[in-house]
């Protein structure tokens, strides 16, 4: 009787092989995912930190349907009416019903209100916030200007509101998709009104009038003096801006020239050259009235960045808004020195506003996102720059025309290449 042979089994080795093959497989397609989340969720965080979706922002401390001053440059100040403290503006804040903004020569502060209208307060002004509320679904603006400039822009106001400045015993409503400029004289009791775009109703003494695109009218003495139409800033001819002229050794002469815009009737032009962008009186060189002609010369100009504006004025008594004031620079080249800084710090003050600090050579001329300032007497400088970027560049020159540029990390002050 045979036996019966026992069957043979499989090799355990290759089961127990093609299981850890299965297990190791799966392991890797485990680690690869693993790897692609990790990096993503990296990615995502790299990003979401450059540009700052995890920074503190100042919005908890702006009370609801509150006017806010969105940007501003040099000095701005606020005197709270609840409290009466003078508050120096260094961040975005809030203006509420009451407040009084003031800016000094250097200093322009941009403000949004409640109906998304934007009021530009120019240098030496002061605005009062008469009202910033919203009733019944309608939005209510009033602002007074008490001396200086105000721009101001409107988009749709929608119904059931109002935006009225008042300035020189005159209340002017504001209509939709406007622009306007209003000059207000506290000395003389005085006011001016510009329309550029848009219209608006102004009421004097019980009467009203309208004043459209492109018209200017005066308030004095109680009442609409005249209301003509809009004379524009003279045009610049030369020197172009940011044009340089050498020095060669005895100061720079310079000449002046520019045309009237739009209609004519120019009876005189006011010129003012200066060393600060803002025409501070004590940064003015030439300040002259009365000028027939459409040129200007002056000599004896030193190494250094000037600024130059002009305005028209008309038979009539109309003077234009001042032009935007151009650059020049006067060099005296040299052997060429090398420019450096040290010791940046970037400090972040609320938004996309940014103080840039550091030391170089004292009086070297400090550019950066169209503000200038020049380094004080130990080198110092500190700008405020306003950018939604991740980085700034920063240009330093000198009275020989020499230059350089740094690009600067907003995140952590580092230089990351010059240029």
């Amino acid at each position: 009787m045979n036996k019966q042979q026992p069957e043979t089994e499989e090799p355990r080795f290759r089961k127990y092989y093609i299981d850890w093959y299965r297990i190791r497989k799966s392991s890797i397609y485990m680690l690869v995912g693993s790897i692609v989340a990790i990096a993503a969720l990296i990615g995502g965080g790299y990003y979401a930190v450059k540009h700052d979706w995890f920074a503190q922002t100042e919005a908890s401390n702006i009370p609801k349907n509150a006017a806010r001053i969105i940007s501003f440059e040099g000095d701005v100040r606020i005197i709270r009416a609840a409290t009466r403290e003078t508050i120096v503006v260094t961040k975005e804040t809030f203006v509420a019903a009451g407040d009084t903004v003031q800016t000094q020569a250097d200093g322009k502060a941009t403000v949004q209100m409640i109906d998304g209208s934007v009021y530009s307060v120019r240098p030496n002004s002061t605005v009062v916030i008469r009202d910033n509320s919203s009733i019944f679904g309608g939005n209510n603006v009033r602002v007074a200007l008490d001396d200086g400039q105000l721009n101001v822009r409107t988009d749709q106001l929608g119904d059931g509101g109002e935006n009225i400045v008042e300035m020189s015993d005159s209340e002017t409503r504001l209509k939709d998709q406007t622009d306007a400029s209003f000059n207000a004289d506290a000395n003389q009791q005085s006011g001016e009104i510009r329309i550029s775009r848009g219209s608006v109703e102004t009421t004097v003494g019980g009467d009203t009038q309208t004043i459209n695109a492109n018209e200017f009218a005066s308030v004095q003495g109680g009442r609409i003096a005249s209301k003509e139409q809009l004379l524009p800033p003279p045009k610049h001819n030369s020197p172009e801006n940011a044009a340089q002229i050498g020095d060669g050794g005895n100061g720079a002469s310079a000449a002046f020239s520019w045309q009237p815009e739009g209609q004519s009737g120019v009876s005189s032009y006011h010129f003012q050259l200066a060393r600060s962008p803002y025409f501070a009186p004590d940064s003015m060189l030439a300040d002259r009235g009365d000028v027939s002609a459409r040129e200007f010369r002056i000599a004896g100009l030193q190494p250094g960045t000037y600024y130059w504006r002009v305005r028209a004025s008309t038979r009539t008594g109309q003077t234009s808004d001042w032009s935007e004031p151009w650059r020049f620079s006067v060099t005296r080249r040299a052997a060429n020195r090398a420019i450096d800084v040290s010791g940046w710090n970037v400090e972040r003050v609320g938004g996309n506003v940014f103080f840039i600090s550091g030391k170089t050579q004292p009086g070297l001329l400090v550019r950066s996102l169209g503000r200038e300032m020049f380094a004080a007497g130990d080198g110092s400088f500190r700008m405020q720059v306003s950018t939604p970027l991740s980085e700034v560049a920063v240009e330093f020159a000198d009275d020989q025309g020499n230059r350089a540029g740094f690009v600067i990390s907003l995140k952590n002050a580092k230089v990351l290449r010059r240029f």
